[in-house]
């Protein structure tokens, strides 16, 4: 299988995965408790987690490797931030530690697999120089 196949699937794949975390985290705040802490850190969740998949969808519509990078990095600081809503429903335990733990999970592979992207893009341009 050539290398753009290769990377065309992997982008199909992380598409896939950001468009569900998209959808558990609208599930997540959608089953959250009604007090006011939760519903303003479920808002700030779903903001976070939403946009992910928004950012890396912007970025394979792109015009160049410099405007890929800005969005897929866009994406890795909505995960950081979807992750510290996490910690902090799980710190308040306004949701439990099972249920949180997947899409923690979640965040953390989709981080590490954009960060592979991000370096493989930039280690391309910089064999192009």
């Amino acid at each position: 299988m050539s290398e753009e196949r290769n990377a065309d699937k992997g982008g199909k794949r992380l598409k896939e995965r950001t468009r569900e975390f998209a959808l558990r985290t609208i599930r997540l705040y959608a089953a959250l408790p009604k007090s006011t802490v939760a519903q303003v850190l479920g808002k700030q969740l779903l903001r976070s987690g939403t946009s992910v998949g928004a950012h890396y969808r912007e970025g394979s519509r792109s015009r160049s490797h410099a405007e890929f990078v800005s969005k897929l990095e866009g994406a890795l600081q909505e995960l950081e931030e979807s992750r510290y809503w996490l910690e902090l429903l799980e710190a308040e335990r306004l949701v439990p530690t099972a249920v949180l733990a997947p899409l923690v999970q979640e965040a953390d592979e989709l981080t590490a697999m954009i960060i592979a992207s991000v370096r493989t893009v930039k280690a391309r341009e910089n064999t192009k120089r």
